[in-house]
């Protein structure tokens, strides 16, 4: 019988010869990613990378994936660095990476390109959607590290400036992987303050790396949502991070947003008097024009002028008098003729002057007796006529009917 070995022997004697090989335990590779998935679950990334004549497949564990600062995507040139090895279950050699690097530029380069195309496209960096920030601002949020040059830039600059703005001071991490993580939590509750009028956020200069944070996707998404104007400071002049392009203002250093953010209260004070130097020539040009305009007036009025116009005018005032009066009086002739008419005709309807024809009125009980159907032989009744009454009793009823 032959001797043999398992599968699982083999492998296992593959794996062993090609991890103890020190050329194979740390090198770099450079080619084609392609085949790229990000395993959500575990974090794990699995692609190929390939070359014109062939391909390798890889493995980047999570640990490692979490360093990488740019987007990977089929088709993108990079070197890896790790070691080779064999996955003994399919009997399949791969490349286990622990570095990935973009071919022909910078990770952070890379990485800043594209995000920055991403939000673009996206409008977030739009002109239109540019807010101006407030003359004289009230309270401001100042998102920034309060151990660095930038805090006493601005801090100094706002307080000799304009010391009538309340600074709110919201401390962060300005660098570091947790940076964009912590100014994100620090955004949200600033968004919850009442009076706020706009916010600083920046750090002072440094490296690229050192400035990385503020490329975050996620960061720039949280400035855009901001409801209240944001400056964006960071780094230097030169230097430019994705928080520049969405800020509604960009400043090229923390001690310059401190001047975007305040006025200066020696300018302020210096238009006051400039204001104040024009109203005061303003008013004195307009007394000038209208003593002038007075004193004209006064030479073309003379009191034998004044005397015929008063004259004029009492004339006016007899005839309206005259008028008014006799129209009064017609109007008291027609109200007294109206009145007499009325009341002739009143008087000729007076039950007395009826009663003095020889008519009277006869009561029972107090109410008046208008049908013989009311009264009863032997009822009392009062009979009125023009000069007095008598009580009389009922002894026969004449009905015509």
């Amino acid at each position: 019988m032959l001797n043999s070995i398992t599968v699982s022997q083999l492998n296992t004697y593959v794996k062993s010869l090609i991890e103890n090989d020190p050329r194979l335990t740390c090198i770099n590779v450079s080619g084609e990613i392609s085949n790229f998935k990000n395993h959500f679950s575990s974090g794990h990334w699995y692609f190929t990378l390939k070359d014109q004549n062939a391909s390798v497949r890889c493995v980047m564990f999570r640990s490692a994936a979490s360093r990488v600062k740019f987007e990977v995507e089929d088709g993108l040139a990079v070197i890896l660095k790790g070691r080779v090895s064999l996955y003994e279950k399919d009997g399949q050699y791969q490349f286990y990476a622990e570095e990935m690097h973009p071919v022909g530029e910078g990770d952070l380069a890379l990485a800043f390109k594209q995000v920055k195309e991403k939000l673009e496209a996206e409008g977030l960096f739009d002109r239109d959607s540019k807010r101006p920030l407030v003359k004289y601002p009230k309270r401001i949020a100042v998102i920034t590290s309060d151990t660095g040059a930038a805090v006493k830039d601005i801090l100094n600059i706002t307080s000799s400036r304009y010391p009538r703005c309340e600074i709110v001071m919201c401390p962060v991490l300005v660098q570091g992987d947790m940076a964009s993580r912590d100014m994100i939590k620090t955004l949200d509750r600033v968004y919850m303050l009442d009076g706020i009028d706009a916010i600083i956020i920046g750090r002072g200069g440094g490296s690229a790396e050192d400035l990385h944070c503020f490329n975050d996707e996620a960061l720039a998404r949280k400035l855009y949502e901001s409801p209240f104007p944001v400056i964006s400071a960071v780094g230097h002049e030169t230097d430019f991070t994705i928080c520049d392009f969405v800020a509604d203002v960009r400043a090229s250093t923390p001690s310059h947003a401190a001047e975007l953010a305040v006025p200066d209260m020696r300018d302020l004070h210096g238009k006051i008097d400039a204001l104040t130097d024009l109203l005061k020539s303003r008013v004195s040009f307009k007394y000038s024009c209208y003593d002038t305009r007075f004193k004209a007036l006064q030479g073309r009025v003379s009191p034998s002028n004044i005397e015929r116009v008063f004259e004029k005018r009492q004339l006016d005032i007899d005839r309206i008098t005259d008028r008014l009066a006799n129209c009064i009086n017609r109007k008291m002739q027609n109200a007294q003729s109206t009145a007499s008419r009325l009341a002739a005709r009143i008087d000729a309807l007076s039950p007395l002057k009826v009663m003095a024809r020889g008519f009277s009125v006869v009561a029972k009980g107090g109410e008046v007796v208008d049908s013989v159907k009311n009264l009863n032989v032997g009822d009392n009744i009062t009979v009125t006529v023009c000069d007095g009454s008598f009580d009389c009793a009922v002894e026969k009823i004449n009905s015509k009917g």
